[in-house]
């Protein structure tokens, strides 16, 4: 079997000019797209639709920022602990952005594509999943109860702009399953919304996690902006180590 030649298909830099996706950096494409149009072509390889740019603008503007939480939190301690280091504090941010704290967009989306190529019922594929102990991906949060408003605006959005298809459907059917099964309503977080509509407007599934940490790197930035005026790192530091006794093993 002949070997296939590794290649890539994103960029190629030249001695007088820079090719992306086929594109010409300067001569096209500075100037005339803006860097979420941009982004979506990086990402896919193809310009995206205006109601493909509408809500990936929205997408991520909706989850860029959510407060201290301790993406924002890990990153502001490390630029205090080496000032120097902006981009190691990025890093720091964008490594403790899981599941748990960035949302689970790629899971729902996942789950959303198994249901409809399934065929299953909502209501069964909760039960399931209630009665092995396990969570449905996109339901739950913290903070916003009874619904996340993030959430809410995005399902207004795709309504109103006619995107709304069979995977914004089975969300919402998912949100009356959950109850269900559960015996209580959960609230749909922003992950389930921002996996459905990304779905329905042809993204693919891998591109979904992209969303998220492309968003939250921009919140971060501009917490460690902040740090650097206003520094918080070190008095979050000590504040932790307050908070927490210590207790010495048993002998």
């Amino acid at each position: 079997m002949a070997r296939e030649e590794p290649v890539s298909h994103i960029s190629q830099a030249y001695p007088d000019r820079v090719e992306v996706r086929g594109r010409d950096l300067t001569g096209d494409l500075m100037g005339r797209l803006s860097f979420t149009e941009y982004f979506h072509l990086l990402l896919t390889g193809s310009e995206p639709t205006d109601d493909q740019r509408f809500f990936l603008d929205l997408l991520l503007v909706a989850i860029a920022e959510h407060g201290m939480m301790p993406t924002n939190v890990a990153a502001r301690m490390t630029l205090a602990a080496d000032p120097g280091s902006l981009q190691g504090a990025v890093a720091a941010g964008i490594l403790g952005a899981g599941p748990v704290v960035l949302g689970t967009s790629e899971e729902c989306a996942r789950l959303l594509e198994r249901a409809v190529a399934s065929g299953r019922e909502p209501l069964q594929i909760a039960q399931e999943i209630h009665a092995a102990g396990g969570k449905v991906p996109g339901f739950g949060h913290p903070v916003h109860r009874p619904l996340d408003p993030r959430a809410e605006r995005i399902l207004e959005l795709a309504d109103e702009r006619g995107v709304s298809g069979r995977h914004v459907l089975l969300a919402r059917s998912l949100r009356d399953a959950v109850a269900d099964a559960w015996g209580k309503p959960l609230t749909m977080n922003v992950a389930m919304p921002i996996a459905a509509v990304l779905l329905d407007l042809g993204f693919p599934t891998t591109a979904v996690k992209a969303v998220p940490i492309l968003a939250r790197t921009a919140g971060l930035l501009a917490h460690l902006a902040e740090e650097q005026q206003q520094p918080l790192g070190f008095l979050m530091a000590a504040k932790a180590e307050e908070a927490v006794e210590y207790e010495p093993p048993a002998e």
